[in-house]
């Protein structure tokens, strides 16, 4: 059964994901070996028949060729792009479709689905929160905490790589425990 994954942050290209400027620190010697890295990442956990949800700043300061080319490498049968901040040249490539902002269904083993609210940007509040509908976001490359309902989709929060449904729960439930402890 083809799969759901989701994703944020990958910056191909983007030299300063590698040094303390952002603070990110990005653990490769150069952006061919992250970029390289982050390919293959994506494929290995990204089937041929999946479906990608991009959560914004694909790549920064690429070439479009390039960031054409590396497009071109990742696995997926639909990927989707909700534009981050860093998606000039990111939005221009062949997507199955571009968005600012998206309500995703996931088909579950029992038949029913779980709606999932995707930003780039992290929500306090979203459409459906109230009925189950759980929040993915990314930009914060993992300096905002997460919640029992939310959590950034990040490669930096989940090994440089995309992630699923069954992933992100583990995460939320985490997330839950480390809010229920705090209280």
């Amino acid at each position: 059964m083809p799969k759901t994954h989701f994703v944020a942050d990958t910056h191909w290209h983007h030299q300063a994901v590698l040094g303390p400027r952002l603070g990110l620190n990005r653990p490769f010697a150069t952006i061919e070996e992250h970029d390289e890295a982050l390919i293959a990442n994506w494929n290995a956990a990204v089937g041929s028949e999946d479906t990608v949800w991009h959560l914004g700043d694909f790549c920064y300061r690429c070439p479009e060729d390039r960031a054409r080319s590396i497009f071109a490498r990742l696995n997926g049968r639909r990927r989707y792009l909700v534009r981050g901040n860093h998606d000039k040249i990111g939005a221009r490539l062949p997507w199955d479709g571009v968005f600012d902002v998206a309500r995703v269904l996931v088909a579950l083993h029992d038949g029913t689905v779980q709606g999932i609210w995707c930003s780039h940007y992290a929500h306090r509040v979203w459409p459906r929160q109230h009925r189950g509908d759980l929040h993915l976001y990314g930009h914060s490359h993992g300096t905002l905490p997460g919640t029992a309902t939310s959590t950034d989709a990040g490669v930096d929060c989940f090994d440089f790589r995309p992630v699923t449904l069954s992933e992100i729960r583990v995460r939320l439930a985490e997330n839950a425990a480390r809010e229920g402890g705090t209280r």
